[in-house]
């Protein structure tokens, strides 16, 4: 097994934030990258035999595999001398650096997964259950995960109207954690300029970063969102 890290890349996944992040940082890294299936949009089963979990993102590291986006961000953030992408303990941003790093994982993306697996599952029903199980999720949708979804939106609101980053007054991991959740819910019309101009004003300065270019190039997609 390779020294040096590397990172799996499963292509329209969450790993592209971790890809995003190493270039950010300058963080030397060898990519794999693996293309789902055509028909089921899964991943392949080399990929899903790389962690006990089965799923995106997976970097190894020596004898080491790792998922889980967070955990991953972390385990190179601690591994990344003189970085700034993680507020110190004493820091006036550190609360609120804290706070949007969970909710990206914890809250925003269960929801927006939830979306995606509904949607896909119905193109995937025979013709004639259909209807009732679109009636089912257009109520699970209007009365349990569009009311969470805006409440977190209009704390990111708030949050980015005091200053320019979900960690602070600066840039940070936090920011490239979210990042998938944000992104994709612009190009899904999830967020918007009219109901979320700050939200839409921080995407275009993640986009604005030279390391998007150099990810996206990298990840040779043109959008992070899987079109389902």
């Amino acid at each position: 097994m390779s020294k040096a890290l590397t990172l799996h890349h499963l292509e329209y996944s969450q790993s592209f934030r971790v890809l995003w992040m190493l270039e950010e940082l300058g963080y030397p890294y060898e990519l794999i990258v693996y293309t789902r299936d055509a028909r089921t949009m899964a991943a392949p089963d080399e990929y899903k035999a790389l962690s006990p979990l089965g799923t995106a993102p997976v970097i190894t590291h020596g004898d080491l595999a790792l998922a889980e986006s967070s955990a991953i961000m972390e385990y190179i953030l601690d591994r990344t001398p003189n970085q700034s992408l993680r507020p110190a303990s004493d820091s006036p941003d550190r609360t609120r650096y804290l706070f949007w790093w969970h909710v990206a994982q914890g809250s925003m993306m269960p929801l927006q997964l939830m979306t995606t697996v509904t949607t896909i599952s119905q193109k995937r029903l025979p013709f004639f259950m259909r209807p009732f199980v679109k009636l089912y999720v257009a109520g699970l949708e209007t009365l349990f995960i569009q009311p969470r979804l805006n409440r977190i939106l209009a704390a990111a609101e708030a949050d980015l109207a005091t200053a320019p980053w979900f960690g602070g007054q600066t840039l940070s991991a936090a920011d490239f954690l979210i990042a998938f959740n944000m992104i994709v819910g612009a190009e899904r019309g999830m967020i918007n300029e009219t109901d979320h101009p700050h939200c839409m004003a921080w995407v275009a300065r993640m986009r604005a970063l030279s390391s998007f270019a150099t990810a996206t190039e990298r990840d040779g997609r043109p959008t992070m969102a899987l079109n389902y």
